[in-house]
């Protein structure tokens, strides 16, 4: 495991609420290839903070790494929904273009 995950791992079990830090747990799991973990921890991320709006792109990214393509459209549908919701213009047309893209 590599201290990074380890740091996360350990906010995260004082009861860290930070959005940021579960998404970096997730980030950190997809460095290290660990691509179900990671996907895994980006859908929690968005059951646990359904605003942080970047989880979504990630998670559709990795979703459709692993083949699983409804899986993507779903956070990426998710996603959408998310970015309209807190105004954030720029990911929508992130989430959006992924979304145009899935096979």
């Amino acid at each position: 495991m590599s201290k990074r995950l380890e740091m996360f791992d350990t906010m995260i079990a004082k009861g860290s609420q930070d959005p940021f830090v579960h998404y970096a747990r997730a980030m950190e799991l997809r460095s290290l290839e660990r691509f179900d973990d990671a996907l895994a921890a980006y859908q929690q991320v968005m059951q646990t903070f359904p605003d942080y709006v970047p989880t979504y792109l990630m998670a559709g990214q990795v979703a459709e790494q692993l083949g699983r393509t409804a899986d993507a459209r779903s956070a990426l549908e998710a996603g959408i929904a998310a970015a309209q919701r807190t105004g954030d213009g720029h990911a929508l047309g992130e989430l959006r273009g992924l979304l145009a893209g899935l096979d």
